[in-house]
């Protein structure tokens, strides 16, 4: 278990990333807990209620210094930085770069130069299942070499190493969490989801058909957004089991993408009235990744067996619960 310095009443947590989807999820999570939290981003956060010590700091974490500043005394830094165009952006935009790579560097730059003395700093880091590349079985399980398909998932891979091999130093206690397909409603204004669950919610809603690149027998492994802040809550409290190496997570099953557009058109019909959207499968684009044409099935037991975590939200409600929040939130616009 986490424990504070002498010096101080509680530890501190920086949380990176905390206005984007992920992040005010994880924000919500630790915010229940009895530590300091330093909730950095680029746009103003909104903090939680909870027994946590919060602060919020506005930063361009690409900017110089910035870093060091968002990281200065934590105990435990929480790495959630992406750069928002995605995997397409990061094919030619040298900001992707910056963000998904240099910001890893710049944390770790930071905390090498910290005063020696006590346990090493904690840094847990959000990483992607699909720096794999294309799975060679299912399900995988991480100990699969990796042939990153993407300049997104080489620069993820890159942050990834960067932070293990600081790790083998005795510079940090370094985690790196490889995330499945994340979805979910938002857990905070302006936190939306821009991941493919959410997009067909939107589109369903609307009266939009669905469009697939594939005959919908592909498959994801799915986990709510809930699910995956509680695994980043259980990282920092097994630092010691988990550091110096990469955890991919789970739910295990391999959900049908066809299957899983189907229930969210069927629930939007629900909050909007008449029939479903129709589903159906396109020509995909030029370019389209290779890993989106082969199946993701995700096996997560090295994980629960070293923290006792398992995702808790049977996917049918977490669909249910994903549509309600957008039919929600479209109201409300």
């Amino acid at each position: 278990m986490l424990s504070a310095s002498p010096e101080r009443a509680r530890p501190l947590i920086a949380l990176l990333g905390a206005s984007g989807f992920v992040g005010s999820w994880v924000l919500r999570e630790l915010s229940a807990r009895p530590v300091r939290l330093r909730a950095v981003a680029r746009r103003p956060v909104r903090l939680p209620s909870g027994p946590a010590r919060v602060e919020s700091r506005s930063l361009d974490l690409t900017a110089p210094g910035a870093v060091a500043e968002a990281v200065a005394g934590a105990d435990v830094v929480i790495s959630l930085v992406v750069h928002s165009g995605g995997w397409r952006a990061a094919e030619h935009d040298p900001a992707a770069r910056a963000v998904n790579e240099g910001v890893m560097a710049s944390v770790l730059a930071a905390l090498r130069d910290r005063p020696s003395g006590g346990a090493a700093p904690v840094v847990v880091y959000a990483g992607a299942a699909s720096q794999l590349g294309v799975p060679p079985c299912e399900p995988i399980d991480g100990g699969e070499p990796d042939h990153p398909e993407t300049a997104y998932d080489r620069q993820k891979l890159a942050a990834e190493r960067l932070l293990l091999d600081a790790t083998r130093e005795g510079a940090v206690r370094g985690v790196a969490l490889r995330l499945p397909t994340v979805f979910g409603e938002s857990a905070a204004p302006g936190a939306d989801d821009r991941g493919v669950v959410s997009f067909m919610a939107r589109r369903a809603l609307a009266g939009q058909r669905l469009t697939m690149w594939h005959d919908g027998t592909v498959t994801r492994d799915l986990v709510h957004a809930e699910d995956i802040a509680r695994a980043f809550a259980t990282a920092i409290d097994h630092p010691d089991a988990l550091s110096g190496a990469h955890w991919p997570l789970g739910a295990g099953r391999g959900d049908r993408l066809g299957d899983v557009f189907r229930t969210v058109a069927r629930l939007a019909a629900g909050h909007r009235g008449g029939p479903p959207v129709p589903v159906v499968p396109v020509e995909p684009p030029a370019g389209a990744p290779a890993t989106d044409f082969h199946g993701v099935t995700i096996d997560a037991t090295r994980f629960r067996t070293a923290t006792g975590w398992s995702p808790r939200i049977p996917l049918p409600d977490a669909l249910a619960r994903t549509v309600a929040g957008h039919a929600t939130a479209e109201k409300g616009s």
